[in-house]
């Protein structure tokens, strides 16, 4: 579909690609991966022709439609109605729904053949390109992103910056480009929405390339994962946990060519300094000088999962409650967050606050922090120190300080050397502490306020979405220290991974009540899987229609009083049917497992065709493995009913 071949791009007098390839295939759904800084939205905007090459070539069909999805649309402004503005995806049947309009109002007065045939050919078209279902498709999408029915026939221009991205993504889902580019689509998603995209992605009938740092999401959708680094692009078939085991051992060799590489340099430049004083020896000397000069350098691997060993000091012990909500209520105008809500935190408790957008989560994070008004009680436990991490810290940074003097200034009793150590672990090392704070990008202003929030010496830590502009490697840093952390904390965050790993508590908003489940988000979501499927089961169902049905295989009919009986033999044919399913469920998964082993083996990794032919198969595998899972969920819901 596109071909990028040995592509060069310099930007700001550096390269960000240098003999580069890459071959974009159809259906493809690809994790778009790198630190940040490597040039992933450039290379997004390399395809979409808004950038040109320094080098190499790309070669795209010319019919072929390209989406872009990024965060310069939030530069869109419109008054009309949000249904109105994603309809704009629509624009041919759009044209086409007008002219039908205007010929339906002319023949009022103008019953000619002619004007007739036109309304027929114009509605035949505009059922060509289903311009009756184009309504329904976008309410649909649109509340699949988390509006509400009543909140799409309000102005655009009335919502919030991430409220408009979601309209933005909407309207370009409901254009079904051949190649769909998102950039960072779910960081202004909450969990409902960030599942259901998932979802739709999965199904999407074209290629998809997203970049994201989200794990999980990346791990539920993307077939193949396209890592940008070192000025090449990788590419690593299957899922993004199964690109980290193949990067793994990618690792290990580079590892070894770039050890064996630093052998022969030294050993040459030892001979060049033994022989370059004498005269007979000097022309050899040099030309080895020439050899080293022309050599390709190996860089060494960079491990995005590196560990740190930096402690984050908490100044005071606190007591064993650190704050206590009681009869809590807050609201805004006509829009209730929490009423008569109750809670404790307790010291050691590390709680990820999680749900939908407009919950009241980040309310929650302000009641405690005292930055907001509110009805009941929140009372603060003995020696508690508190530090509020929300994204106006980003805008506080002093813009005319440099890194080092910003956190100088704030921790006046740290000297130089531990302030360093800091920013070495949020990835600010060398000359890169004098950095302006103006001149930094979006997530590098997020790690220097990260930092000086782990710099107080705070007991108790109140972090809103810390991971927004994060890359992959700075969540991970920024793990590692919550990790460490002696306090306690409550964060709000959309990443399931980050929470996953940080939190041994999970809080949520529901019906005006703070909600607590005690444990991990795993158990967590196991927990709920099973409360809504047994509250599925206990919500009566309709009543059924008075219209005559075919009786299932086993029905018996006593009489019009009395519930139909079914036989013993059905329930015996599910429970048969039932583990069928689950022996040819453990025969796939056997299957993939083997597939996966042999996408690993060198005599195939090395195998374009081989490699294709391989995810070929292994999607063919998961495809089937879905399939029967939801036949066997729904002869297990069979069986649950009749028994």
């Amino acid at each position: 579909m596109i071909a990028l071949t040995n592509i060069g791009f310099e930007f700001g007098g550096r390269f960000l690609y240098r003999n580069a390839n890459w071959h974009i295939k159809p259906n493809e759904r690809i994790g778009l991966i790198g630190l940040n800084g490597t040039g992933k939205s450039t290379l997004l905007r390399i395809i979409t022709g808004e950038y040109t090459l320094t080098e190499g070539t790309m070669s795209k069909p010319r019919d072929l439609t390209i989406g872009f999805f990024n965060q310069d649309q939030l530069s869109f402004d419109s008054d009309d109605t949000i249904l109105n503005v994603a309809l704009t995806a629509f624009e041919k049947q759009l044209q086409l729904e007008k002219e039908i309009n205007d010929i339906i109002e002319l023949l009022e007065t103008d019953h000619s053949e002619e004007v007739i045939q036109k309304l027929s050919d114009k509605q035949e078209e505009f059922e060509r390109l289903d311009g009756y279902n184009i309504h329904h498709r976008t309410e649909k999408i649109l509340e699949g992103l988390g509006f509400t029915t009543e909140q799409l026939t309000k102005p655009f221009n009335k919502f919030s910056g991430g409220w408009r991205m979601r309209v933005m993504l909407a309207k370009m889902l409901l254009q079904e480009p051949n190649l769909l580019m998102l950039d960072e689509p779910t960081n202004h998603l909450d969990l409902p929405s960030i599942e259901w995209l998932e979802e739709y992605l999965k199904s999407y009938k074209g290629t998809v390339i997203v970049v994201s740092h989200d794990k999980f999401f990346l791990d539920k959708m993307v077939n193949k994962i396209v890592e940008v680094s070192m000025q090449k692009i990788f590419e690593y078939p299957g899922n993004y946990q199964f690109y980290l085991e193949s990067k793994e051992e990618r690792m290990e060799l580079q590892q070894r060519s770039f050890d064996n590489q630093q052998q022969f340099i030294k050993e040459q430049e030892k001979l060049i300094n033994r022989f370059k004083a004498k005269a007979s020896k000097a022309s050899m000397a040099q030309s080895r000088v020439k050899m080293l000069d022309r050599l390709d350098r190996i860089e060494a691997p960079e491990d995005d999962n590196r560990e740190i060993n930096i402690q984050f000091r908490v100044g005071v012990q606190p007591g064993r409650t650190l704050a206590e909500l009681n009869n809590v209520s807050k609201s805004y105008p006509g829009v209730p967050i929490v009423s008569g809500a109750e809670g404790r935190i307790e010291k050691g408790d590390k709680i990820a606050l999680i749900g939908a957008n407009g919950k009241g989560k980040s309310t929650i994070l302000r009641l405690l922090a005292q930055t907001d008004s509110y009805e009941g009680e929140i009372k603060l436990g003995h020696n508690v120190r508190k530090a509020f991490y929300a994204q106006h810290q980003l805008e506080s940074l002093n813009l005319q300080h440099e890194i080092l003097e910003e956190l100088s200034n704030f921790a006046t009793d740290r000297p130089e050397t531990e302030l360093r150590t800091v920013l070495g672990c949020f990835l600010f090392a060398g000359d890169d502490v004098f950095k302006k704070i103006k001149v930094l990008s979006g997530g590098e202003k997020a790690r220097v306020a990260l930092a000086k929030t782990l710099l107080t010496e705070a007991n108790f830590l109140l972090l809103d979405e810390p991971t927004n502009h994060l890359d992959m490697r700075s969540i991970n840093i920024l793990i590692q220290s919550l990790q460490n952390y002696e306090g306690t904390f409550i964060v709000v965050s959309h990443d399931r991974y980050f929470v996953s790993e940080i939190a041994n508590k999970i809080w949520w908003i529901e019906e005006g009540k703070i909600k607590e489940y005690p444990g991990t988000f795993a158990e967590f979501e196991f927990w709920k899987a099973k409360r809504d499927a047994e509250q599925k089961l206990q919500t009566p169902k309709p009543e059924p229609k008075k219209e005559k049905k075919p009786e299932p295989l086993g029905a018996v009919e006593t009489s019009s009083q009395k519930p139909a009986k079914v036989s013993n033999n059905y329930i015996q044919s599910l429970k048969k049917k039932f583990d069928d399913y689950e022996q040819q469920v453990n025969q796939i998964k056997g299957k993939l497992k083997e597939l996966e082993t042999a996408f690993t083996l060198p005599e195939n990794s090395n195998d374009s065709k081989k490699i294709a032919e391989l995810n070929s198969l292994y999607e063919a595998e998961k495809k089937a493995l879905t399939q029967i899972e939801k036949e066997m969920e729904a002869v297990m819901e069979e069986l649950i009913e009749l028994e």
